[in-house]
């Protein structure tokens, strides 16, 4: 299968996303939903498909989220940011020691609810690759640089679906196995993030046609107290 603009194209990708104040952008926002902001880390390579960033956080009993794959990224912490691009690149900072002053940010996708009354904000950006990114210890256990080709194959990522009010909802998966022959398995909001990601700049179409992801009216009875 041939793909295409898997060279990294500044210009390309952020012509495709939009701004954070875009009204055009889905924006989430519900009483009882905790705001939360991510980044979604671009590497360019010369002459060869550019990379995505992942990380997969250290295990710890009383993370909700140990050992699963994720995005650099965080919660919205009002004594320390002023807005939720503030939110992204702090903890990007905090996580992988990139300062703000060596990221570009070039756009942002729409909102992300997790059934756990999360509302997460992916900002897109990239660094240069000769940046070294160095891993806070306590919260992160590996870095991984995936190559874009991986996620543009469709093969690569499984869908299963739900109904919900009578509308199917989409969950889905990618395993990816690296070039040390371990095998990893992103799933959750860090690929249904990708997969708006791939969907929204390369036009592939991996979310079944007809298939939405969870708002919060779906679950606002289960989180709002």
């Amino acid at each position: 299968m041939a793909f295409y603009n898997v060279i990294f194209n500044e210009s390309f990708i952020s012509s495709k996303l939009r701004t954070f104040s875009d009204p055009n952008r889905l924006s989430m926002s519900h009483e009882g939903f905790i705001k939360s902001a991510v980044t979604v880390l671009l590497i360019p390579l010369d002459d060869q498909p550019y990379q995505l960033v992942l990380i997969r956080r250290t295990k710890k009993k009383e993370d909700k989220h140990s050992g699963e794959m994720a995005f650099p990224g965080g919660l919205f912490d009002p004594k320390k940011d002023d807005s939720l691009r503030s939110t992204a690149l702090r903890e990007l900072e905090e996580e992988l020691s990139i300062s703000r002053d060596h990221v570009k940010i070039l756009g942002c996708l729409d909102d992300h609810l997790t059934p756990k009354g999360f509302i997460i904000t992916p900002f897109v950006g990239y660094i240069n690759q000769s940046l070294e990114m160095i891993k806070q210890e306590e919260e992160i256990e590996e870095i991984l640089q995936i190559p874009i080709t991986f996620f543009l194959d469709k093969k690569n990522y499984k869908e299963r679906t739900y109904l919900i009010k009578n509308d199917k909802i989409g969950v889905g998966k990618f395993q990816y196995k690296a070039p040390n022959n371990k095998n990893y398995v992103i799933f959750g909001a860090t690929c249904h993030i990708i997969v708006n990601y791939i969907d929204t700049v390369h036009e592939i179409g991996l979310m079944a046609p007809g298939i939405r992801r969870i708002k919060p009216a779906d679950i606002a009875h289960r989180i709002v107290k």
